[in-house]
């Protein structure tokens, strides 16, 4: 089936939204996505296994959502929904939560709008993350911002170019989100393997969405004043994982966290 394309979509040109697919093994993908990814591992070995590590991470910052009384999910830069969406998750423990996923990436909206017809507790929005005001107009028609929300910004913002100001459009999500809420973010970081993530930097920058990985302490700050929930920004596989926690996880390039902002 091809119904997911989208009339007009672009697919010769690799997406960081189809290439993370093929690298978690999606199957919503294109040649010049597989293409990319293939090289994408030759350049930084593992980095299949990085975006897994991220995605595993994603489910256990969800659960700690719902356990902590969370039923609202907004998920920015959502991406191609490959098994385990943030629905899928929440779902089994609370049929009423209610999920948005946003995305700007055709073939992104596409799928999800197909995999979420019928469902009246989960949708897909297009938006722009450098857009806030617009973007947040569209979540609220959604969600109820007087009310805990979890916002998820997971593998995104490294694809926020400096020039839009990233650490700024952050901080405007985090003012719009009620007390009680939690913020989830992992972002790429050279810091343990900088030479292979200069080269992972130079091949992004042949896609459509150029990628820059940042420090520890500048994914951090990204928080602002709301509190990290333990064990605080690690990275990814040192953040309550399930079983022990994998050998050298600062070579899954993901550092990040779960912070909650005071009620």
């Amino acid at each position: 089936m091809t119904d997911w394309i989208p009339e007009g979509a672009d697919v010769t040109i690799p997406s960081a939204a189809r290439v993370y697919d093929c690298l978690l093994g999606g199957g919503h993908n294109f040649e010049a996505d597989r293409t990319f990814a293939a090289k994408a591992k030759e350049v930084f070995p593992g980095v299949d296994q990085a975006c897994r590590a991220n995605r595993a991470f994603m489910r256990r910052a969800v659960l700690h959502g719902l356990q902590s009384g969370v039923r609202q999910f907004l998920d920015i830069g959502s991406g191609i929904p490959t098994v385990g969406n943030v629905h899928e998750i929440a779902h089994p423990v609370d049929p009423e939560a209610r999920v948005v996923y946003v995305d700007n990436e055709a073939v992104a909206v596409a799928h999800s709008e197909l995999i979420l017809d019928g469902n009246e507790r989960a949708t897909i929005v297009s938006a722009d993350m450098c857009d806030p005001d617009a973007l947040l107009k569209q979540a609220e028609r959604h969600l109820d911002f007087d009310q805990p929300i979890m916002l998820l910004m997971l593998a995104l913002i490294h694809f926020i170019p400096d020039t839009e100001r990233p650490a700024e459009l952050v901080a405007r999500y985090r003012d719009a989100l009620p007390p009680g809420s939690h913020l989830a973010i992992t972002h790429a970081t050279a810091d343990a393997r900088p030479d292979e993530m200069s080269r992972l930097e130079a091949l992004y920058a042949t896609s459509s969405n150029p990628a820059v990985a940042r420090t520890r302490e500048w994914i951090t700050d990204l928080f602002g004043d709301f509190e990290l929930v333990d064990p605080g920004a690690v990275f990814v596989p040192e953040w309550r994982p399930d079983h022990d926690t994998l050998s050298h996880p600062e070579n899954y390039i993901f550092f990040g966290g779960v912070a909650r902002k005071a009620a």
